[in-house]
């Protein structure tokens, strides 16, 4: 067997995980582990070891001997998410800074990636290419915690995404213009201006989503 063939829980865990995130399993839907065995060709156990890192996630909520439901986003949470994200990304602006030439030449590759998934009206690429856009900055910070804890952010926020708001071309073009923005401040700007850029992105998506602020 080759090694570069991933381990059959982490086949198993991703497989799950993209579902979720992309809204093929919607929150409040249940699924088994048998299910999830019979869709990725794997027996159980791994199955079940996936399943337990998705519960630590917040993902999913087990119920044994039952299976696996799809925690649904509240109104609330959909709140906090986006409010912890918006303090996250506004104190990362501000640690980025001092970095901001190799950050720019990191944040291109990104861009490309959304305008490219914009004209293939792929909204799953584009909502990765996204997220690792504003991870970029959040790991340009340098707290290796806080980017972790930011990655878990983003994965909520693509439920709030797959059980409400699609990407539409007109959101997508209104994103890409406010990443063109935030690297023009990184190249020609100040670290003020970046950092309120990078807050009313986050304030703009909240009122796009329809969040309370």
């Amino acid at each position: 067997m080759s090694d570069t063939i991933a381990p059959a829980s982490d086949r198993a865990y991703d497989h799950v995980k993209r579902a979720i995130l992309r809204g093929d399993r919607e929150g409040g839907a249940f699924f088994t582990e048998g299910q999830v065995a019979d869709e990725v060709g794997v027996s159980r156990t791994p199955v079940r070891e996936a399943l337990l890192r998705l519960q630590a996630e917040g993902l999913v909520a087990l119920y044994p001997k039952k299976g696996a439901l799809v925690v649904p986003v509240t109104p609330r949470e959909a709140h906090e998410v986006l409010e912890a994200r918006l303090l996250l990304e506004e104190w990362a602006a501000g640690r980025a800074w001092p970095h901001r030439a190799a950050l720019v030449e990191a944040l291109r590759p990104h861009l490309a990636a959304m305008q490219q998934a914009k004209a293939a009206d792929d909204v799953a690429a584009f909502s990765e290419a996204d997220r690792t856009f504003h991870e970029a900055i959040v790991e340009a910070a340098g707290n290796a915690v806080l980017t972790r804890q930011y990655r878990m952010l983003r994965d909520r926020q693509l439920c709030i995404l797959a059980d409400g708001i699609r990407a539409s071309a007109s959101r997508m073009t209104h994103a890409i213009t406010a990443h063109r923005t935030l690297i023009r401040v990184l190249e020609q700007g100040t670290k003020a201006e970046f950092v309120r850029e990078s807050r009313a992105h986050v304030v703009d998506a909240m009122d796009r989503l329809g969040v309370a602020r």
